[in-house]
């Protein structure tokens, strides 16, 4: 199975419809599987007072408050169905994460069945309850939370029956290498026996790369079509070109990875026939002649009988005369 690769639209369309179906297009042109997007109105997200996190404060006006900044980013639910429908048309799959339960609601009223949530939605239990019972697939992002706190929310995935598949992720926009953890793909795996994949929000396609070796059966990653856009996600997203140069890289590394089963790969078979080595005659060895260990010295090619047929040989008898340097050759002895 393919990695299902996200271009994490997320609010980097700054409310505009147009925008949004450009960056879609842009989407789909660069590899991506789906786009996501986000669903929530500020009044029942954010609270007076909260404050903007680190990389906000860098990246929006200084005298914008945090309700501001999430305000001028909604979409409203009516701009969600032209997107929607939009991206039904191209054929990229749509998946949004909605922020509270009228949000999740309303996407599953227009027909959307794939949800993401949020890693700090890990501990709105009601949110997950919901979308377990109504989603055909939902994607739980685990930044910032305990292993503890996953598996709550796994067993009331569970008990409803809904497909899931936990992402791995550091919550910070970008995050440093040494923070990255990525071996606990394989700790998820093994603790919840549910797919797992990664949320990326480094700076270039490697821990992603790194990431699909390890077993991750998703790649997210923020996507804008100019880093350089107003808002607080672009400068910590990938531009077209480089979410193409992510996706080729991760479709070249299942390529490379290939199938647990060793065989011998059809490019292989002129060296192994060259570059082996075969039984040859030490000395010239008469017709009628007991075969013994020191008549035979191993050389290339490898186009006769490997060292491993010596043990049958030796006590044979030559059924014709052997000349030294020749390749021995079933029919060139008879067992006794």
């Amino acid at each position: 199975m393919s990695c299902y690769v996200i271009a994490e639209i997320g609010v980097n369309h700054a409310g505009s419809v147009a925008l949004a179906k450009k960056m879609i297009d842009a989407a789909k042109a660069s590899g991506a599987d789906a786009v996501k997007f986000q669903t929530f109105t500020a009044e029942k997200l954010v609270s007076a007072g909260t404050p903007k996190v680190e990389y906000q404060e860098s990246t929006t006006a200084s005298d914008e408050s945090h309700y501001a900044m999430i305000k001028a980013l909604e979409f409203s639910y009516t701009d969600h169905i032209p997107v929607f429908e939009y991206c039904n048309q191209l054929g990229i799959d749509f998946i949004s994460t909605p922020y509270d339960i009228e949000s999740a609601e309303f996407l599953v009223s227009i027909g959307v069945t794939i949800f993401k949530t949020a890693s700090a939605d890990i501990v709105d239990l009601s949110l997950h309850e919901y979308i377990a019972k109504n989603a055909e697939l939902a994607i739980v992002s685990t930044g910032m939370a305990t292993l503890g706190e996953i598996e709550r929310v796994v067993k009331i995935y569970q008990q409803a029956d809904c497909k899931l598949s936990l992402l791995h992720c550091v919550s910070n926009y970008p995050c440093a290498i040494q923070s990255l953890n990525l071996n606990v793909i394989s700790t998820l795996k093994n603790a919840f026996y549910c797919d797992v994949g990664y949320s990326d929000h480094a700076v270039g396609f490697l821990p992603a790369v790194i990431a699909t070796t390890l077993g991750a059966t998703i790649v997210e990653k923020h996507f804008t079509l100019d880093k350089s856009m107003a808002g607080p996600d672009h400068k910590a997203s990938s531009d077209p070109e480089e979410f193409k140069e992510l996706v080729e890289a991760i479709r070249t590394t299942e390529v490379a990875l290939g199938s647990p089963i060793k065989t011998v790969q059809t490019e292989e078979m002129q060296m192994r026939k060259i570059s082996r080595k075969s039984l040859f005659s030490r000395c010239f060895i008469k017709q009628d002649e007991k075969l013994t260990a020191d008549m035979f010295v191993l050389k290339r090619p490898g186009t006769g009988l490997y060292e491993k047929e010596l043990d049958t040989i030796l006590g044979a008898t030559a059924t014709k005369d052997i000349s030294e340097g020749e390749m021995l050759r079933i029919g060139d002895y008879k067992l006794g």
